[in-house]
């Protein structure tokens, strides 16, 4: 289980530690919990959050898995500079 008291400024951290706990985890369900106060500075930085999500949506328009889905091979030889 992954419980988030605090949230960070840039929410990846956050996804990561969920991503952790997957990973140690492996055959097991993985529960991930967001505790907010309301009217704290922490429901600001999740509205933050929340707005700086909806602009990388707007811009790019795609999820990681499209991303993946996208890429070729020769992408990869690119990236991996071969």
């Amino acid at each position: 289980m992954v419980v988030h008291f605090e949230p960070w400024w840039n929410s990846a951290v956050e996804d990561q530690a969920i991503d952790r706990a997957h990973r140690i985890g492996r055959k097991r369900t993985v529960y991930s919990i967001k505790m907010i106060t309301e009217d704290t500075i922490e429901e600001k930085v999740l509205a933050m959050q929340r707005k700086k999500q909806a602009v990388i949506n707007a811009i790019i328009g795609a999820t990681d898995q499209s991303v993946m889905q996208q890429l070729t091979y020769d992408d990869i030889k690119d990236l991996l500079g071969l």
